[in-house]
């Protein structure tokens, strides 16, 4: 069973089923989850699968509140948060493919309660998310004239059955789509690139505006309300980056992912390179940032992406239509990947024995059949969500899920930094690790410093919003996050009546899971010795 493997450190992998009894379940009682998802699945879901409405749309509030500069500024922050974190979490996995991923680290090398709050924290995240993107999806469709007479709860329906469907279908459904939906999107954003910088030099007939430069970077300003401004930016970035984990977590249901995991972790620097940060860089061009309708640039409002807003001020026709659909198509990829996450995390909570038993099965085909049911029908919660006083209900769910993004990436960046010092303990060398992290255990620290920092600049902006003065409702709506974990963790640990802040290295278990690795796979993943090989191992050594 590739998922029950014990590293020997003198004669490598051997198998061996841990005898502890979280694992019962794993280990021979029931089926397990299918290893269907092949490499290009892997390669779209980390460069293109969560990118959605918080870069399409998101990023157009992020403009109005902090300019174009602390736009860039704050997205290339967390996406250096990102890229250390994501090369931590590569070597995690590859040598740890198990269901859970981060969450199954946490309680392995920190502690168990601090595992059980973030696994049941990152569960309720995408529980709420998927109503919210149903929704947002619904909501874009207005965008056309023909579909404004039709109830935004027909489409809820129609999207809620499509995606029950494709979970029931099974993972390889999942990946396909995710595929597919990346593609579009991946097109989409290199499009904008191209038509941005066409637009900025002024070679747009119908923009009257003329050759434009760097002019709005003048006035109207590089930045905007000051130092709240620039904060502001980091929880925008964190939706816009979030899901980028999902790699991670879907590494336990990779046919390779010795082959694919190190090769999907290295993507995220493209994205975060390319499509954020060329991307936002000329949004910033093209957009002043005191453009009055990007003051309603959130949730899924699509006529008031400041992609499209772009596309407006250029006075091209049709266009518009065509990126509302990219971003409905962005949307309904964010709902998948919402389903699939909190799927998979609510079932290896109960393999652990953190939930409730059942949540557990998993049918002969693979599928997580009760945690499928129970996550489509958190789905429904976007009928509520239409009524005047479900939306008050809503706010107050999705508030649930402002920080979670930062406490998953720093708990992944500290669980890595904790597996370093086990594994230095158990007498076995950086040699022996499948991969490593490209920033080693530096790179993790500067990621989980990063994390806190973002933290603490959203603590800021909560307690002291812009254009306001401090409010109990606005600051628990931004923060309420962090006491759900601080309330899950403390609880989890009156539960079983550990008192014990971490587990220390002599006490880890580095062997467990780890996945057996056969030489000729290897051999594989290695390039070919002709030109385009000897060109793809030195970008691959490079990045």
């Amino acid at each position: 069973m590739d998922s029950n493997k014990a590293f020997d450190a003198e004669k490598g992998l051997a198998p061996t089923v841990s005898e502890s009894p979280e694992y019962e379940i794993q280990a021979g009682q029931q089926n397990e989850l299918k290893r269907s998802l092949k490499n290009r699945h892997m390669q779209m879901i980390a460069i293109g699968g969560a990118i959605g409405a918080g870069f399409f749309v998101g990023a157009g509030g992020a403009l109005s509140t902090g300019g174009p500069a602390s736009l860039i500024i704050g997205f290339s922050i967390t996406g250096l948060m990102l890229l250390m974190t994501m090369q931590a979490l590569g070597e995690l996995t590859v040598l740890y493919p198990v269901n859970g991923a981060f969450f199954t680290y946490a309680c392995r090398f920190i502690h168990e309660s601090w595992g059980f709050a973030i696994g049941w924290q990152y569960a309720i995240q995408w529980l709420t998310i998927l109503p919210f993107e149903l929704t947002a999806a619904s909501i874009t469709i207005d965008f056309w004239k023909g579909a404004a007479n039709i109830n935004v709860g027909v489409w809820i329906a129609v999207f809620l059955v499509a995606l029950s469907a494709i979970q029931f279908f099974g993972v390889r459904a999942y990946g396909e789509v995710e595929f597919v939906l990346s593609i579009i999107k991946i097109i989409a954003c290199v499009g904008f690139i191209i038509l941005g910088i066409v637009i900025d030099t002024g070679a747009v007939p119908t923009d009257t505006r003329g050759y434009i430069g760097a002019k709005y970077w003048s006035e109207p300003g590089a930045f905007r309300n000051g130092f709240k401004g620039f904060c502001s930016v980091f929880v925008t970035a964190s939706f816009a980056f979030g899901g980028t984990e999902l790699v991670g977590l879907a590494a336990a249901e990779s046919a390779n992912p010795r082959k694919a995991l190190p090769q999907a972790v290295k993507q995220v620097f493209w994205r975060i390179a390319f499509f954020y940060i060329v991307g936002l860089f000329i949004l910033g061009l093209v957009v002043p940032s005191d453009n009055p309708n990007l003051l309603h640039a959130h949730g899924a409002n699509s006529q008031y992406s400041p992609f499209v807003i772009a596309i407006r001020l250029a006075g091209i026709k049709t266009l518009p239509s065509i990126f509302n659909a990219v971003i409905t198509v962005s949307v309904i990829s964010v709902a998948n990947s919402s389903a699939f996450a909190s799927t998979r995390t609510l079932q290896a909570l109960a393999v652990r024995g953190m939930a409730p038993k059942f949540l557990a099965y998993v049918d002969k085909k693979g599928r997580p059949i009760p945690t499928i049911i129970l996550q489509m029908s958190f789905g429904l919660l976007a009928f509520v969500n239409l009524a005047a006083a479900g939306s008050v209900l809503f706010t107050w769910l999705l508030s649930l899920t402002g920080l979670a993004n930062f406490f998953v990436w720093g708990s992944i960046n500290l669980s890595h930094i904790r597996f370093r010092k086990g594994w230095a303990h158990s007498g076995r060398t950086l040699e022996q690790l499948p991969y490593k992290a490209k920033f080693g255990v530096i790179g993790s620290y500067i990621g989980l410093f990063l994390n806190i920092i973002c933290l603490i600049a959203q603590f800021y902006v909560a307690l002291f919003p812009i254009g306001g003065k401090p409010d109990v409702t606005n600051f628990f709506e931004s923060y309420l996050a962090g006491p759900v974990i601080f309330t899950l963790f403390v609880g989890w640990k009156v539960w079983t009546r550990d008192w014990k802040m971490w587990i220390s290295a002599s006490d880890m278990d580095v062997t467990t899971d780890a996945r057996e690795f056969d030489p000729a796979e290897d051999e594989e993943a290695k390039p070919s010795t002709g030109f385009m090989g000897k060109l793809k191992s030195g970008a691959s050594a490079f990045f």
